[in-house]
């Protein structure tokens, strides 16, 4: 099967197990894992921030966040498509007690004047509001990126109102990629940052969260009451330093593959909208004879498995497993449709 589901299906590369097998291990609760550290220390200096925490998943990194970052009965500021408020299984209220307030962006963009907009005033009636977040790239905007000057007005709306600014950048080197932008950018404007090993970077389990030591330091208790501590994790903390060593630059493949799927998919009749493909995300219309569930069934009996999102929308997602062979044989089965 050329399995387009999504990025995290991806599995170590030959060279990734090697590093896993032969990593140094300790006890990472007690912060002697010599390649946690090493990877903790390595990602927060390539964002120039203070230092980083090594968690199971993106959705624990994004939740230890939200917890630091605010008292219950705060308001957090996101938007109506974000991971942090579709897909985290309502952790924000859960864990935190803390309540959304949704915005509509632009394929999960927020900007800055909607952030001011949303801001509530000193009233003893309304939550207080604490944190923003945003989701770059956004997985329900088709992996579309945030404009970096767009992101600076925000951490000024921010910073006059006293607000954090977190970023779920569970697909950030994809971003970094696409707009040829560095991690040292976002280290100086983001309070704290999310970002997933388990994704395009091709490792088997991981997410890092970034921020001020003092930020880190609070994140290592919740991360604990969480049940997030995972003793000799250096074993897969090893394939995040390959990964970061090894690919990030390979993931300019996986915007193109994408790019050349979409332009398959614009020739077919069955196919409506595309949204824009700026990274390895692609989030298209189905219509006519097939249905998005109708269209993934005939695509899987082509060895194809996708995602249908809606009655009428289909997910595909480009990644490392995803070679240029595959993607021929992709667009050998589209033509044929």
């Amino acid at each position: 099967m050329t399995d387009f589901r999504s990025d995290t299906v991806t599995r170590p590369t030959e060279e990734m197990r090697r590093a896993m097998m032969d990593a140094k291990v300790g006890d990472d609760v007690f912060g002697e894992d010599p390649s946690v550290n090493a990877l903790q220390e390595k990602i927060a200096g390539m964002f120039g921030m203070e230092a980083a925490i090594f968690c199971p998943s993106g959705t624990m990194t994004n939740q230890i966040a939200i917890k630091v970052h605010t008292q219950p009965g705060d308001e957090v500021i996101c938007a109506d498509n974000a991971h942090v408020y579709v897909y985290e299984g309502g952790g924000m209220a859960r864990n935190s007690g803390s309540q959304a307030r949704v915005l509509h962006g632009d394929r999960g963009r927020i900007t800055a004047q909607q952030v001011l907009q949303a801001i509530n005033p000193d009233d003893v009636h309304k939550p207080h509001t604490s944190l923003v977040c945003l989701e770059n790239t956004a997985n329900r905007g088709g992996g579309s990126c945030y404009d970096f000057e767009e992101i600076k007005r925000i951490k000024e709306v921010c910073n006059e109102h006293q607000l954090k600014l977190h970023l779920d950048g569970a697909r950030l080197f994809n971003a970094l990629i696409a707009k040829k932008e560095t991690p040292e950018q976002y280290g100086t404007i983001f309070d704290s940052i999310s970002i997933c090993l388990s994704k395009g970077l091709g490792c088997p389990v991981g997410s890092v969260l970034l921020g001020a030591k003092d930020f880190i330091a609070k994140a290592k208790r919740v991360r604990k009451v969480f049940g997030g501590g995972m003793r000799q994790a250096g074993f897969l903390a090893a394939a995040g330093i390959y990964a970061l060593d090894h690919h990030i630059k390979r993931l300019a493949e996986d915007h193109t593959h994408a790019k050349q799927i979409a332009e398959a998919l614009k020739q077919k009749d069955f196919i409506g909208e595309i949204l824009p493909v700026e990274t390895n995300i692609l989030i298209f219309e189905v219509r006519g004879k097939y249905t998005a569930a109708s269209l993934a069934q005939k695509l899987k009996e082509n060895n194809m498995l996708v995602i249908p999102i809606s009655a009428n929308q289909i997910r595909m997602v480009t990644h490392l497993d995803i070679s240029r062979e595959l993607i021929e044989d992709t667009l050998r089965i589209l033509s044929m449709l």
